[in-house]
């Protein structure tokens, strides 16, 4: 049986959901086919989605070419007119089982399969629940945990809820017994995913917060070394997500942060619900709680009407909220989102304006290389050669190390991108 080759686009969710779909499709019995999990963040990643359905369309010959993700549930029509594509799931689909026992090798030939049966994306707004996906985790290092799917927000800039539907959380048993499995299995650290984590609860009985489950994870886990968390919006950190932080050495002193930008005008005009001075003021709590965490940031480089000095608010935002690592976005106009209907900034301004924060990112990124050289880590190993601090800082090794294990380290210096020990 030759199993299907997947490829995946976006984020650490798209990667989790992938490896629930490899489970999915073998179950089904599904073979030599082509799997492309997309991404919609900016319509650069729809570009790039497009590209990589054509490149293994061409280095697998005959296969079924199966696209799915967040551009295939925001613009299924795209990729269906694709020549190359058999067939369009949507996010809610690909998480299905019947849908995989649907589609087998021997009948997904484009021959076979007609126009109508070509989509099969529903409206995701109608999904009420996100399931906690039993995988057994993925590499040999971390596992990766879905507790909350969708998003009830509506940032101007953002079509994500169109692909993911509206916020849903899986329960917090679910979560924790996955854990419990997850730590059986060898893994020392667990990351908890999702679309928009911290409104993960509203939607349970009692309206449990993020915080409440953390809690509970590091209380009835407790041979679970690491915990981390991923992407947060600061503005809705709760009291027993502050108190982990403050109290809970397990949980990892990292975190990043949901800023966009740091102008307050703009936060407006995005429809952000924090300001400028919130997201100093949350760094400055959670630093003082927790000396020595570390941030990073997701930051937007010339949305619309943004002016030079808007721009240089958010340049000032690195080093007032102490950030060390950062994702920067040049602003993309997205089909369908207010903001692609606000005066632009050209291309080149964002462009440039993109350029200097990553240069401001990497500086930041250099002082805190810096600092860490000669201090001792708790480094876990992610491959022979590489590891992670519990800054998530890179490590790299001048020998083999086993891999997925944590080990004590002296970090002996640095080149600018990772520490090495």
């Amino acid at each position: 049986m030759k199993p299907p080759v997947f490829s995946t686009l976006g984020c650490r969710l798209n990667a989790y959901e992938t490896e629930a779909m490899k489970e999915l499709s073998v179950a089904a019995g599904l073979e030599g086919a082509v799997v492309v999990n997309t991404c919609a963040v900016t319509a650069e990643a729809v570009r790039k989605a497009k590209q990589e359905i054509r490149r293994l369309a061409r280095e697998n010959p005959g296969a079924a070419v199966i696209v799915t993700g967040c551009a295939a549930q925001t613009e299924p029509e795209t990729f269906a007119a694709m020549p190359e594509v058999t067939r369009v799931i949507g996010n809610h689909e690909k998480m299905q089982a019947e849908t995989w026992a649907g589609i087998r090798a021997e009948r997904a030939g484009p021959d076979f399969i007609g126009e109508t049966e070509k989509v099969t994306v529903d409206d995701i707004m109608a999904v009420k629940e996100t399931a906690g996906h039993l995988i057994d985790g993925f590499g040999r290092h971390r596992a990766y945990v879905q507790v909350q799917n969708g998003c009830d927000h509506r940032c101007t800039f953002c079509i994500i809820p169109f692909g993911r539907g509206n916020s849903r959380s899986v329960p917090a048993g679910v979560v924790v017994e996955q854990i419990k499995r997850l730590v059986g299995r060898g893994f020392n650290e667990v990351v908890l995913t999702g679309v928009d984590l911290t409104s993960w609860g509203a939607d349970l009985p009692g309206t449990p917060r993020l915080g409440d489950l953390v809690m509970r994870i590091l209380r009835l886990v407790p041979d679970l070394a690491r915990l981390r968390i991923s992407s947060i919006d600061s503005i809705e950190a709760d009291e027993n997500l502050m108190l982990a932080i403050a109290t809970e050495p397990r949980l990892m002193p990292h975190l990043h942060l949901s800023l966009q930008h740091g102008d307050d005008m703009i936060l407006k005009r995005m429809k952000r619900r924090h300001l400028r001075d919130d997201a100093i003021a949350f760094c400055e709590e959670a630093r003082r709680l927790r000396p020595g965490i570390v941030f990073g940031a997701d930051i937007i480089a010339g949305f619309p009407t943004e002016t030079e000095a808007m721009f240089e608010n958010s340049l000032k935002l690195v080093e007032d909220c102490g950030l060390t690592f950062l994702h920067v976005f040049p602003y993309s106009a997205r089909k369908g989102t207010p903001a692609a209907r606000m005066p632009r900034v050209p291309g080149p301004a964002i462009k440039e304006r993109a350029a200097r924060l990553r240069a401001a990112g990497e500086a930041a990124l250099g002082r805190h290389l810096a600092a860490e050289v000669g201090a001792r880590r708790m480094v876990l190993t992610e491959g022979a050669r590489l590891g992670r601090t519990e800054f998530f800082t890179e490590v790299a090794f001048d020998t083999d190390q086993p891999e997925g294990t944590l080990m004590e380290v002296e970090i002996l210096g640095q080149d600018g991108a990772r520490l090495r020990a």
